[in-house]
């Protein structure tokens, strides 16, 4: 595997994992469930987000899903995760630091080469 391919696997599964944690955040605390358990809303969201993930062909540059110039959440999904994303965005930053920071990091690096080839 080359080692761009592999960069891209590594964001992928990072953006993989803020998005099941921002989920899940937002089921224990809007929805009530336990820690470590979704309620059937919130799993059937996540698993609908991370099979979009897996398959995103722009992972390699894109920043946020909101700012890619192809939406491929259907509306309602793409309507309940800005609602997750409104409500666990600021919250996530004290109980997942270094995966906050990750996430900026690969933002910045994706902005950066998107600008170097325009």
């Amino acid at each position: 595997m080359r080692r761009s391919d592999e960069k891209t696997e590594r964001k992928r599964a990072r953006e993989s994992r803020v998005v099941h944690e921002m989920i899940a955040l937002f089921c224990r605390e809007v929805h009530h469930t336990a820690k470590g358990s979704l309620c059937p809303e919130c799993e059937a969201l996540d698993a609908y987000a991370q099979k979009r993930i897996a398959r995103c062909p722009f992972m390699r540059t894109k920043t946020f899903c909101s700012m890619c110039s192809v939406h491929c959440y259907a509306p309602k999904q793409q309507e309940e995760v800005r609602q997750v994303m409104r409500y666990s965005g600021p919250r996530i930053l004290f109980r997942h630091p270094v995966m906050c920071l990750h996430h900026g990091l690969d933002t910045l690096g994706a902005k950066m080469q998107s600008k170097a080839k325009a």
